[in-house]
């Protein structure tokens, strides 16, 4: 079989599992996830039980991956070269987190939410796709493959063992 036909299976298995992990613990209700951000007022704590959890496979994932050369269809990990915490990403940050405590919603149960056809989730995809353009318009221009081109490489690193 195709590494590609291989490579596209695989991400919707891991997006059918992950999407049905999202609606299985609740992340797709908006008042359940502000509920558990709302540790002043009415606080429902089981989204912490969802977060220990992911923690957990999350663990469990990178202890593989140090045991790997490479991925099963890949010939390199894709990781993040820029170790800094400057202000752009405490910036980026504090947006993405006012953003989900006002919604209730990040980008991965946003997208799974597509699926119940909520006109208020519809808006918010609608919305984080147009930030999202903004963005890459007015600060990215392009800077990923301008610093890979310094370098010398096509932006892919190995894996650090």
């Amino acid at each position: 079989m195709n590494s590609n036909v291989l490579r596209l299976a695989a991400s919707l298995v891991a997006g059918v599992i992950f999407g049905f992990g999202l609606s299985l613990s609740g992340m797709l209700d908006p008042k359940r996830v502000r509920a558990f951000l709302d540790i002043t007022g009415d606080w429902n704590p089981s989204l912490a039980f969802v977060l220990g959890g992911a923690v957990f496979v999350s663990a469990l994932g990178v202890l593989l991956t140090r045991r790997l050369q490479h991925p099963l269809f890949d010939t390199a990990f894709h990781l993040p070269d820029n170790r800094v915490i400057d202000r752009r990403l405490i910036v980026g940050s504090a947006i993405f987190g006012t953003g989900w405590g006002l919604v209730g919603l990040c980008p991965g149960p946003a997208l799974a939410s597509l699926s119940l056809g909520l006109p208020a989730t519809m808006l918010f995809v609608a919305a984080m796709i147009a930030g999202m353009l903004v963005h890459d318009r007015l600060f990215a221009r392009g800077a990923p493959v301008r610093e890979a081109a310094k370098a010398g490489t096509d932006g892919r690193l190995s894996h650090p063992h």
